[in-house]
């Protein structure tokens, strides 16, 4: 249906002449007075003659439209082989069909070029702005007061940040590699608790970390990274005097399950889409909506599962399933 509507706005001129041309002969045969069979008859003639071409000619059309939807999709040597054997038109399509992919790879080659510079820059930047934060840490541990532990806290979330920079821009890289083997999940929970060891005591938030004992075929940077993100957000939303539960079910899944604000029921089913901050977000001024959204993105890049229970004022919980689809 398409095609046809498309075809008779093509012709709609052959068609709209041919119309005003039988009108012409109407009128003129009209004031000379002669019958109206005289122009009536030839005309029906002529419309079936036009009838008969147009027929043809629109199945000729489509079935050149149809071969054309299928070159373009066609590597460059059929094309070749196809402007050779197809005429002068459709030799000019060919041309116009390669030039286009030609131009299409010099466009993907400037836009690898471009991510692949911005990539090198910010590589070298994180590594860069890594020495004066360890030298500002170093200072730091040299006092002990309520200054000293704040300034602390603010350069761990700096570290944080950096690190979820670089890790978006890394997510759709090709040259992202991810080492899939054994590991064992308890050294990885550990490694990030022991991250966030300071931001549990600094906030009087209890942690309760049940030892699962379990191995898991995943990426330890990666889903160290996961980790974190999810229990940045349970310290960031959990009030002073909350828990943190770490544990493990039935079969291979870590839940993080904190007593925080939770989340309302409406923002549950977008808390992963990209920029969405929520209604907690927008209480929270500070909030990007980025760090969910990366989440799920590394769990899909490791074919792990997250998914999110929350009850408002009674706390979250967060469920990464860590069984792989296709174990390498």
């Amino acid at each position: 249906m398409k095609f046809l509507i498309g075809y008779i706005r093509e012709r709609s001129r052959v068609m709209v002449m041919f119309l005003l041309c039988a009108a012409i002969y109407a009128v003129s045969f009209a004031l000379y007075r002669l019958p109206a069979g005289a122009v009536l008859y030839p005309s029906a003639l002529c419309a079936v003659t036009l009838l008969i071409f147009a027929v043809a000619d629109c199945l000729e059309t489509y079935f050149r439209h149809r071969e054309l939807v299928k070159m373009s999709s066609l590597p460059d040597d059929i094309i070749e082989k196809l402007s050779r054997r197809g005429g002068l038109i459709n030799s000019d399509y060919c041309n116009i069909i390669r030039l286009q992919n030609e131009r299409e790879c010099a466009l993907v080659s400037q836009m690898s070029g471009k991510m692949s510079d911005i990539m090198d820059y910010y590589t070298t930047w994180v590594h860069q702005i890594k020495i004066p934060i360890s030298s500002m840490k170093l200072t730091l541990q040299n006092e002990d007061t309520a200054v000293s532990r704040k300034l602390t806290d603010d350069l761990f979330r700096v570290e944080q940040y950096v690190s979820m920079a670089l890790n978006y821009l890394r997510i759709d890289s090709s040259t992202t590699d991810y080492i899939f083997r054994e590991y064992d999940l308890d050294e990885i929970v550990c490694g990030v608790i022991r991250k966030f060891s300071s931001q549990f005591i600094g906030k009087g938030i209890r942690l309760f970390f049940v030892p699962s004992k379990l191995k898991i075929i995943t990426d330890e940077k990666w889903l160290s990274f996961v980790v974190e993100q999810i229990i940045s957000n349970a310290l960031k939303y959990t009030p002073e005097g909350g828990s943190v539960t770490v544990k493990s079910v039935f079969p291979e899944t870590l839940c993080i399950i904190d007593t925080g604000i939770g989340i309302v029921p409406e923002d549950l089913p977008r808390v992963f889409e990209k920029s969405y901050t929520g209604y907690n977000g927008r209480d929270d001024k500070l909030a990007s909506g980025i760090g969910l959204y990366l989440c799920r993105r590394v769990c899909d890049k490791l074919e792990h599962e997250i998914s999110i229970a929350s009850e408002v004022g009674s706390g979250t919980e967060v469920r990464l399933s860590l069984g792989r689809r296709n174990v390498l």
